[in-house]
């Protein structure tokens, strides 16, 4: 008997799977945008998609009367350069701290007790003390990024690290290879694709923080813009800025996947088998 389990989509097959979820959800939304506004002529909660479209065509093609600007696209601009500084601090706090944690026996004693507690703060929780600290600045919202992933990139790393076979370690040492070394030719490659693979699982965290702090104190950024129009029920802008917003999480998720699998195939192999 042939089982579910063992039933593998490939090419078209694959492909229709994957587009038809979109296209039911875009037929219900359709549908109950339809219903609504049948019902209702004025509702703005579920809006046509001429409307969504006639705002996409505002905020990303006219420049705004005031600015000058293309919304869409300045906001974008802003945004992405908080979360490219936040992510990329992070990062480079998780990979060292994290070899080191799992590399010195010592520095694990004394810090991964303090990593550990750090990581259960609720980053939005301090987001108030962030502010008052680093003001309402373009820092508070880089700080907060930070906050908020490198916890777990340490947390991750560090264990990636210590899970490294302690053969390979002592036979790094038997040739002679230094703690240094043995970071640098033993440990540091095989941790630099789990790096990878945890930034991808911190983008969706990344812009949630992001568009908390946007939301809060900023002059642009997508979530500002969000939190800005929400006061007019301006549907047809929200919706398309998550959109947006999801598709540039899902580029960014797929950058650093192509990324992981170009620099580092052969921490792939046996997914390619």
């Amino acid at each position: 008997m042939r089982r579910a389990m063992n039933i593998v989509p490939t090419g078209g097959t694959r492909l229709l799977l994957a587009i038809l979820p979109f296209l039911l959800v875009a037929l219900i939304y359709v549908v109950s945008s339809a219903e609504r506004r049948a019902a209702n002529p004025a509702d703005k909660l579920l809006p046509p998609i001429s409307e969504m479209g006639a705002a996409v065509e505002r905020m990303a093609l006219t420049p705004d009367r005031r600015s000058g600007e293309f919304l869409l696209w300045s906001d974008t601009v802003a945004s992405l350069k908080r979360l490219a500084l936040g992510i990329g601090i992070a990062a480079a706090i998780g990979l060292v701290l994290g070899l080191m944690l799992g590399i010195l026996p010592m520095a694990s004693a004394g810090l991964s007790p303090l990593v550990a507690v750090i990581s259960m703060v609720p980053p939005m929780a301090v987001l108030p003390v962030l502010f008052i600290v680093f003001g309402l600045g373009e820092l508070s919202k880089v700080v907060l990024i930070v906050v908020g992933i490198a916890p777990f990139l340490v947390r991750d790393l560090a264990m990636t690290v210590g899970a490294i076979p302690r053969e390979q370690l002592i036979k790094a040492q038997t040739l002679g290879a230094s703690t240094w070394q043995a970071v640098l030719r033993v440990a540091l490659p095989q941790a630099m694709p789990r790096l990878l693979e945890s930034l991808r699982l911190s983008i969706g965290p990344a812009f949630l923080f992001l568009i908390s702090a946007e939301a809060i104190a900023a002059e642009n950024g997508l979530g500002y813009r969000i939190f800005l129009v929400r006061r007019y029920l301006a549907m047809d802008v929200i919706l398309p800025y998550v959109a947006w917003i999801t598709l540039l999480a899902y580029l960014l998720d797929s950058a650093l996947a192509w990324i992981a699998r170009r620099g580092f195939p052969w921490a792939y192999a046996q997914e390619a088998r």
